[in-house]
C-alpha cells in the first residue's frame, strides 16, 4: 500500500512539474500591441451590433436566399476591410429576438452604424439592430486570419 501511495505521489509530482514547465507566460510583444491598438491590459474598445428580427418578412424563399447571399458577401467585404472582426448568427431563438451579431473594429457607435447600414438585409428591413460599446482583447482581429485556414467551405 505504501508503494502505491509513493508511486502515485511521484506520478502526480512529475505531471505537476511538467504542467508548470509548459505553462509559461509569453513575452510582451510591444510592436504587436501597438499595431493592434492595445492598452496596457491588452484590451481596446469595440462596438457590438446585435442584429434583431426586423419588421419585414420575405416569404419568397428564392428572394430570401439571394438577400442572405448578399448579406454574407457584405460581411466578407467588411471583414477584408478590417471593419468587422466577428460576425455570426445565433443558432437558437432567444427572448430578445437576436438573430446575429457583429463586433466592429471601432470605438465609435456612429461609425459602426454606418457600416451595419451597408448590410442588404438591414436595408431591406429583415434585420434591425442594437448598438453596444464593448471592451475586449485587442488580439480579437487575429482570429480571422486563421479562420480561412480551418474552413473547408464558405457559406
Amino acid at each position: 500500500m505504501m508503494k502505491k501511495i509513493i508511486l502515485s505521489a511521484s506520478i502526480f509530482a512529475t505531471a505537476f512539474s511538467f504542467a508548470q514547465k509548459t505553462i509559461e507566460k509569453p513575452k510582451f510583444n510591444e510592436k504587436l500591441a501597438t499595431e493592434l491598438g492595445a492598452d496596457k491590459y491588452g484590451m481596446k474598445p469595440y462596438v457590438i451590433v446585435m442584429l434583431t428580427t426586423g419588421t419585414t418578412k420575405i416569404e419568397d424563399k428564392t428572394k430570401m436566399a439571394e438577400l442572405m447571399k448578399e448579406h454574407l458577401a457584405n460581411i466578407g467585404k467588411l471583414a477584408k476591410e478590417g471593419k468587422v472582426v466577428v460576425a455570426g448568427p445565433f443558432t437558437s431563438g432567444n427572448k430578445q429576438n437576436f438573430e446575429g451579431m457583429f463586433i466592429f473594429n471601432t470605438k465609435f457607435k456612429e461609425e459602426a452604424e454606418s457600416w451595419v447600414k451597408t448590410d442588404p438585409a438591414v436595408k431591406a428591413g429583415v434585420f434591425g439592430y442594437e448598438i453596444l460599446p464593448w471592451y475586449g482583447s485587442a488580439a480579437l482581429p487575429l482570429y480571422l486570419k486563421h479562420h480561412e485556414e480551418i474552413a473547408k467551405e464558405n457559406p
